[in-house]
């Protein structure tokens, strides 16, 4: 007896800044990683070091554009200015070779570009132009479900909707 097994495949994302589309412009987007800081814990009477969770690494973006565009490249000249992206796209899930279902992956994330990008120029190639961003939130929805929300400024960590670290803010008294 067979089993049959569902695929889920993103295949292509559109971007958009501070509520404008740049379908056709970006060539690649790396998301952020959310990666956990992890701190040691030795004590005496204990087997071994043990790690317990203690914050999050940097949240970072990284674009590829495939030209230039005055309107990004202003933009990304400015290091104060905040910019609100999502990257969406759609997930499409397979079943014995046949679509069944489709579903938006939005990613949003704000942060400040940390470099303005000049490109580099080769015959009868696109101009390839490089930007980083650097993060202070970042939120992945599937099919509108909150999957994760993190927001660094304030001290949010939302999974599936639950709030992390409500007690903790409440410890602190924010």
């Amino acid at each position: 007896m067979s089993t049959k097994i569902s695929i889920n495949r993103v295949t292509n994302a559109n971007v958009w800044i501070n509520g404008n589309s740049y379908l056709g412009r970006a060539e690649e987007v790396t998301l952020p990683q959310i990666k956990a800081k992890m701190s040691e814990h030795k004590g005496l009477g204990l087997l071994g070091a043990l790690e317990y969770f203690s914050g999050v690494d940097k949240l970072e973006a990284k674009f590829k554009w495939n030209s230039f565009y005055p309107d990004l490249l202003k933009m990304a000249a400015n290091p104060y200015q905040a910019v609100k992206v999502q990257v969406r796209s759609s997930l499409e899930t397979y079943e014995g070779g046949s679509r069944i279902a489709q579903a938006a992956v939005v990613v949003y994330f704000t942060g400040q570009f940390r470099d303005l990008p000049l490109g580099t120029f080769k015959q009868q190639d696109n101009v390839e132009l490089e930007s980083n961003m650097s993060l202070t939130a970042c939120k992945l929805e599937i099919d509108g479900v909150e999957i994760v929300e993190i927001d660094l400024e304030s001290n949010i960590y939302k999974v599936d909707g639950e709030d992390l670290l409500a007690q903790y803010r409440a410890n602190l008294g924010i």
